[in-house]
């Protein structure tokens, strides 16, 4: 009998790592970490970890994504989102371990008129972005067995997210102001960390191949495209039992009406045509990804 896989999962606690460890707890040994227990700013704690550990995957769903404070963090910003996933492959590569890591739409500069690939340039408009750029650098530079999954505004039933902070404040506000000339696709976690367990568990068992044809750079995120402004309607529209009889009122505004310390990419939509023709995957609809993190945020809220 082949040996259960051991994965080992970082940012375990985050709304992507609280995914994974559901996605992929049954079929594996997991070892996971929250930042309390693993300070990615340190890579002498991550060395020492990965080599005590011994894992067949590591996944990194770990990052600083304060987008804004990154502006005036930069230097821990580096640590987490660079230097840290370069240990990490560096480590992998040592142990012919898989990496999985994530990546963003903001490594982009929204320029684009259409949906970005794996080939356009990259020009990131702000600190996160370039730090995740460089991060992804570091680990094609190591190569090895590794897969960078570049997704886009990331939110799901658990952590902190644009779905909680839109129902808090439709609870709170009859009004309501959000950015409607931002463009993207948002992406749900449970999508994230469903996709991986796949894509993980079919390299796992050689069903992709070897390491020179799959590993790389994917863009991973539900199909279709919406504004911020968009998104916010589209949840109070459709998870009115979340919101104590409160009816918001979502007015568009323009993103220079709601200025922030990082600028952010007017065009954030990537095309997941490389991720289907790979691994014959595609995550689901945007809209159907939402109704199915509101059944769960519903349920919950109906048992606490």
């Amino acid at each position: 009998m082949t040996p259960w896989p051991r994965v080992l999962v970082t940012g375990a606690r985050g709304q992507v790592g609280q995914e994974l460890l559901r996605a992929f707890g049954d079929q594996c040994q997991l070892v996971a970490y929250d930042r309390r227990a693993l300070d990615l700013s340190s890579p002498e704690q991550v060395r020492d970890r990965v080599r005590e550990d011994a894992p067949d995957v590591i996944i990194n769903a770990a990052a600083y994504t304060a987008v804004d404070r990154a502006e005036s963090e930069p230097e821990l910003a580096r640590a987490i989102n660079e230097i840290a996933p370069g240990v990490l492959a560096e480590e992998a590569s040592r142990a012919n371990a898989l990496l999985v890591h994530y990546s963003t739409d903001y490594v982009f500069d929204g320029a684009k008129t259409g949906p970005w690939s794996e080939n356009d340039l990259t020009h990131p408009l702000n600190v996160y972005g370039a730090t995740k750029l460089a991060g992804e650098q570091a680990i094609q530079q190591i190569g090895g067995r590794y897969l960078i999954f570049r997704t886009s505004w990331v939110y799901g039933p658990h952590g902190q997210n644009f779905l909680f902070t839109m129902l808090r404040l439709g609870r709170e506000r009859d009004t309501l102001n959000v950015v409607d000339d931002q463009i993207g696709a948002p992406t749900s976690s449970i999508e994230i960390a469903n996709a991986t367990s796949k894509i993980a568990t079919g390299v796992l068992a050689g069903q992709f191949g070897n390491a020179a044809d799959w590993a790389g750079i994917y863009n991973m995120t539900c199909s279709g495209a919406v504004s911020w402004c968009g998104f916010a309607r589209t949840i109070f529209s459709r998870a009115p039992q979340l919101l104590e009889g409160k009816t918001p009122t979502v007015n568009a505004i323009p993103s220079s009406e709601f200025p922030t310390p990082a600028r952010r990419p007017l065009n954030s939509v990537l095309s997941s045509e490389k991720l289907f023709s790979r691994f014959s995957l595609r995550l689901a609809p945007w809209e159907s990804a939402l109704d199915q993190v509101l059944r769960v945020v519903s349920a919950e809220h109906a048992e606490s």
